[in-house]
């Protein structure tokens, strides 16, 4: 298929299209989530949360009533009880703290919370200088925040199928041995095919921006986690990410899993 024609072809639409072969040529055709206008986005709507000017936000659009993800709310708080009342997370992925805005007012005050962003280098920078204090830090890379300080939970929340290798990021982070992982909102083709590699093109209301997305076979995703227990399985908390269209029909999904380290 070729990428120009089908830009294109597609230049109207959005949503998620294509089934291609290289993460590099399609990325240096549509640029990513380093372009700066989308920071920029980012930035202002979660300052306005902060601020208390807007009560939620998602992908960087404000909403005025907030959208709890119950099943991310309920891993966080067994995984809180199993530590003692401590929740020291890792939010791989986790923009300028859009998910701990999101889930903080159902944490209770007696849960002492550390939440560390780990993200590209210019959202760590935007966070370290607008968002950081003493619960919600922001951290170049994994290793830095262990050193920081120790995490129990992992926190992957819509950010696997935006990475150019993710089956090498999964085997990475087997080596950490966190106690647990929370898989959120991530993307999967239905049946028993591979894993595919589309263009997403965003909503215009949200900005003007398209990147290459990954939809991936379960089953081979799951098996990366075998040192984990499945505690349990969850649908997106977002509404229309149950069923996901690629090319204009339903082929592919969203869904999360709690995965526990066993002993």
């Amino acid at each position: 298929m070729s990428l120009f024609g089908f830009k294109k072809e597609r230049k109207n639409k959005f949503g998620w299209f294509g089934d291609y072969k290289n993460w590099d040529e399609l990325k240096a055709l549509t640029g990513g989530y380093e372009e700066q206008s989308i920071l920029d986005i980012t930035k202002h709507a979660l300052l306005k949360v902060r601020n208390g000017e807007a009560v939620y936000e998602r992908d960087s659009v404000l909403f005025d009533k907030k959208l709890y993800p119950y099943s991310v709310i309920t891993a966080l708080l067994y995984a809180a009880a199993e530590c003692g009342g401590s929740l020291n997370v890792i939010d791989f992925g986790g923009s300028l703290g859009s998910t701990y805005y999101q889930v903080r007012d159902l944490i209770p005050p007696s849960v002492s919370i550390n939440w560390s962003v780990i993200e590209q280098n210019a959202y760590i920078k935007c966070g370290q200088e607008h968002f950081q204090d003493e619960t919600l830090q922001f951290h170049f890379t994994i290793a830095e925040s262990l050193k920081a300080k120790k995490a129990d939970i992992l926190l992957l929340s819509s950010v696997v199928q935006y990475l150019p290798d993710p089956h090498a990021f999964l085997k990475e982070i087997q080596d950490y041995g966190f106690k647990f992982i929370i898989i959120d909102r991530t993307a999967f083709v239905k049946g028993e095919r591979a894993d595919r590699l589309t263009l997403q093109i965003v909503p215009p209301h949200i900005y003007t921006a398209q990147y290459p997305a990954w939809f991936f076979n379960e089953k081979n995703f799951v098996a990366h986690f075998k040192h984990y227990q499945i505690k349990t399985e969850f649908e997106s908390s977002v509404p229309g990410e149950e069923e996901m269209e690629i090319d204009g029909s339903k082929q592919g999904y969203d869904k999360g899993f709690f995965l526990i380290r066993k002993s």
